[in-house]
């Protein structure tokens, strides 16, 4: 199969491609800069070179393929709203293209009180975020047009080694900022986790076999304390661990302050998907984010 896939370059996208190149397709990656074209051309993929807000590059690159899998998007949450217009008007234009053929779009998990949050939740999300709801039901709506759609929803870390950008990452880099590796309240909140390999294997599968309409859970670990990541990373980076309230963490302390567990059970049983990577808390104790 000839796949198309945005956002190659990034951290998903660099386990992704050489699953797929390993798996006997002939990838195209999306690629922006000169660096972007190089890491896509090492994985041993073609590069189109474009930007996602270019929608005459996707529709492009949709219709040469035999499958698209989507995994770009702007993660500056000083500019999220924009990211979110732009995100919905590249899947937009890649499912008017793409008249039965696969297309596997990324999206997060949803939270739901009181329980993890299954495949069968709606994909809901507050805040500024909101938008990313709208387009999760677009991508499954585009099922209606023939296109053999589903979505991967992520949970809040996609950890491994070389994640320099995720939550995670963030949580870290503000700990050592701020001299103290912080939760929220008692640190009882949990959150989903996978490994990048394991979510890059669904990402390949849902290509292959995930049936129109199909919404997968790319989750490792149902629920991770958060309390618990403080105190892995309090000890790593020689920090006190302490509670604090969530203003004094800016934009991850509503993130940190969300109970917001999620299941996988659904799709594995759905596709035989089965995540076999490290923990997160395995990973932070090996000092990938040290």
């Amino acid at each position: 199969m000839r796949v198309f896939v945005t956002g190659a370059s990034g951290w998903i996208g660099r386990a992704l491609v050489p699953e797929l190149v390993d798996a006997g397709h002939e990838v195209v990656g999306l690629a922006r800069s000169d660096d972007a074209a190089g890491v896509v051309a090492a994985m041993g993929a073609e590069v189109l070179r474009g930007d996602v807000s270019d929608v005459a590059v996707l529709k492009h690159g949709a219709e040469s393929a035999d499958g698209v899998v989507h995994l770009a998007f702007g993660h500056d949450f000083d500019r999220i709203e924009a990211a979110i217009r732009t995100d919905a008007a590249a899947v937009e234009a890649l499912t008017s293209v793409l008249d039965g053929k696969p297309f596997v779009a990324a999206s997060g998990t949803p939270m739901v009180p009181g329980r993890p949050a299954t495949e069968r939740d709606d994909s809901v999300f507050a805040g500024p975020v909101a938008g990313r709801g709208d387009i999760a039901r677009a991508v499954l709506q585009s099922a209606g047009r023939g296109v053999r759609a589903s979505l991967v929803r992520l949970p809040r870390s996609v950890h491994g080694e070389g994640d320099a950008h995720g939550l995670i990452a963030r949580l870290a880099a503000l700990g050592r900022e701020k001299g103290v590796a912080a939760y929220v309240g008692d640190g009882s909140q949990r959150w989903p986790a996978v490994h990048v390999v394991d979510a890059a294997h669904l990402f390949r599968l849902a290509l292959e076999q995930a049936p129109a309409g199909s919404v997968l859970h790319a989750v490792g670990d149902e629920g991770v304390r958060i309390r618990d990541v403080a105190e892995v990373l309090g000890r790593r980076l020689g920090l006190p661990v302490e509670s604090v309230t969530a203003a004094e963490l800016g934009f991850l302390g509503g993130l940190v302050a969300l109970d917001q567990p999620a299941s996988s059970a659904e799709t594995q049983a759905a596709l035989g998907w089965r995540p076999t990577g490290p923990s997160l808390l395995d990973d932070l104790e090996k000092g990938y984010y040290d």
